[in-house]
């Protein structure tokens, strides 16, 4: 009886499943036009055949035609073509909305989760593996296998990959430079100078025009002017049919290298430095343009070089936005709008946190001075880390010493853990036995301190087992026991997870955020942490520059007088 019981609860939950998927299959607009066609089959005296998709044990991907000239709105979900991922986000980081009557073909493409996407235009639509509308079947008592997929012609493919040929739109490009090259050299038959070379290195070349001194350079005239021939060979060799990045890194390495260094950049930015209108009042103080260069450069490789190896690959110029701020750069006069690289704003934040903790100003921390960043935050025991070289090696060359470029590297994986560099600095902090995973013992090593302080804080002791639990729901390892940096990066709260273990400050008031920081956040996810940081930390030390009036004398007193200089430009 209970047997007979269940399979009659069974029965009802099948028919009630089938209700419901009938009911969804009417609602869709697809099925509308399925049914209305079917009708009007029937109404012209046609045959109304069996409709839908037969799939053969031998191919079962392949769709077979609608005897009724109709496709199913259920075949495109057999069509391999059609389950691939949706195209990419939109530049303001939303996808299109699909439209019920615009998709691929007209028909409407069915994501896993059930949320619908829209392909590009049609030039850009990845082909169907079966048309909209079958071959008609005349006869209804012919029984067919289902069709084999048409082998498709190569003029009904798309063209998705070039094979090194260029672009109709890169072509186009270069055929507009070759055009301004002429132009511009009718102006100069008897060759161009160094301080009119920018003309040249923007408009033919592509590149920002304070990259112009620094081309001149590297064409290399003899007598002082560069004609058409050794510009146009530049142009062929370098520029032509090259996309922007390539051409910037051509510009920026050495003769005969495959990368460029730290001088590389130095070199190439000595023009910007002292053009851009938005640094005009650093002139009269080269050693702090050249520690603003300093930074400008280590933030870039702090972004850049994923590898860490001081040498940035053609690789990794591609996948950077380099080109896109450089050339913002060029046009925009304000320099703290640059917020990628060149901001002074920033600059000045790093350079007066290092000044601060540097209570000899001998340009080194020691492990006492580092630990007072904060408001002494970090751990002992992470701090032993990082002057151990764990994160990074340390580039002071002066035992139990950073020095300034690596408090830079410090102050940015620091005030904003969520990035992919941040990520890599303090997991290599953390792995003790350097395994590539970061184990329930390594994290007991550090959280040990981290008792100790929120006992002697009187602050509520939360206990290893515990946190050890709360952790693991939240960042789900993909090897219970073991966190890998992969499952840092997926799970989105590496900040909070690596404040948990060595920054106890941080830890508690992630506890205690007030609701609108929070709101603010939200409204403003264009920004990182580090900018945020970076914002509120520049107007603190404003201010206190306003009503202390530091003396000249002192270091970060007379990068203080630029202060109002630098945010105004």
């Amino acid at each position: 009886e209970q047997e007979d019981m269940a399979q009659e609860r069974s029965v009802l939950a099948s028919q009630a499943k089938l209700d419901e998927l009938f009911l969804h299959w009417m609602a869709l607009p697809e099925a509308e036009v399925f049914v209305r066609e079917l009708l009007a089959t029937a109404k012209s005296g046609k045959p109304v055949l069996h409709v839908g998709i037969n799939v053969s044990p031998a191919s079962p991907s392949s769709p077979t035609p609608s005897p009724t000239g109709v496709r199913s709105p259920f075949s495109h979900l057999n069509d391999k073509q059609h389950m691939q991922s949706p195209p990419p986000r939109s530049p303001t980081g939303r996808a299109s909305p699909l439209k019920p009557d615009k998709g691929l073909e007209g028909d409407t493409i069915m994501g896993a989760n059930s949320s619908d996407r829209q392909w590009g235009d049609a030039s850009t639509r990845p082909p169907s593996h079966a048309s909209p509308h079958s071959p008609h079947v005349d006869s209804p008592h012919t029984h067919e296998e289902p069709a084999a997929r048409p082998s498709a012609s190569a003029s009904s493919i798309p063209t998705f990959y070039f094979g090194g040929r260029p672009s109709d739109a890169l072509v186009a490009q270069c055929q507009e430079e070759e055009q301004e090259l002429e132009s511009f050299f009718k102006g100069h038959t008897g060759g161009v100078q160094r301080e009119d070379f920018g003309v040249f290195c923007c408009k033919v070349c592509g590149y920002p025009s304070f990259f112009g001194p620094s081309l001149f350079d590297k064409i290399g005239p003899a007598d002082g002017l560069v004609g058409v021939g050794k510009a146009r060979a530049w142009w062929e060799q370098h520029c032509k049919l090259k996309d922007a990045e390539t051409r910037l890194f051509d510009l920026l390495r050495s003769d005969g290298k495959k990368f460029v260094t730290r001088g590389d950049w130095k070199l190439h930015l000595q023009s910007f430095l002292n053009t851009h209108p938005g640094l005009e009042f650093l002139k009269a103080t080269p050693e702090f343009q050249e520690r603003y260069l300093e930074c400008v450069v280590e933030r870039i490789y702090y972004s850049v070089n994923r590898s860490d190896n001081g040498r940035i690959s053609l690789s990794e110029m591609l996948k950077s936005n380099l080109v896109a701020v450089l050339r913002n750069l060029d046009v925009e006069p304000d320099i703290n709008q640059i917020l990628d690289y060149f901001s002074y704003e920033h600059f000045y934040v790093c350079y007066c946190k290092f000044w601060e903790l540097d209570t000899d100003h001998d340009f080194l921390l020691d492990k006492e001075d580092l630990v007072k960043l904060g408001n002494y935050a970090l751990t002992y025991r992470v701090i032993d880390r990082i002057f151990a070289g764990a994160p990074r090696p340390v580039s002071s060359g002066v035992a139990d010493k950073i020095g300034y470029l690596d408090f830079i590297w410090l102050l940015l994986s620091e005030e904003d853990k969520t990035s992919e560099t941040a990520i890599r600095y303090w997991f290599r902090a953390i792995n003790l036995e350097d395994t590539g995973y970061i184990t329930p013992s390594e994290i007991s090593f550090f959280y040990q301190e981290q008792l100790h302080r929120m006992d002697c804080l009187a602050q509520e002791v939360v206990q290893f087992e515990d946190m050890l639990c709360q952790m693991t729901d939240m960042v789900k390892p993909e090897v219970q026991g073991k966190i890998s940096m992969l499952d840092l990066r997926r799970c989105k709260q590496a900040s909070v997870f690596f404040n948990v273990v060595f920054n106890l400050t941080k830890f508690i008031q992630g506890d205690t955020k007030d609701p609108a920081q929070i709101f603010h956040e939200r409204a403003t996810p264009e920004l990182t942490d580090w900018d945020r940081f970076a914002r509120d930390e520049y107007a603190r030390l404003a201010m206190e520059e306003e009503e202390n009036e530091i003396s000249m004398g002192d270091g970060c007193g007379e990068l203080g007088t630029l202060v109002g200089q630098g945010g105004g430009a």
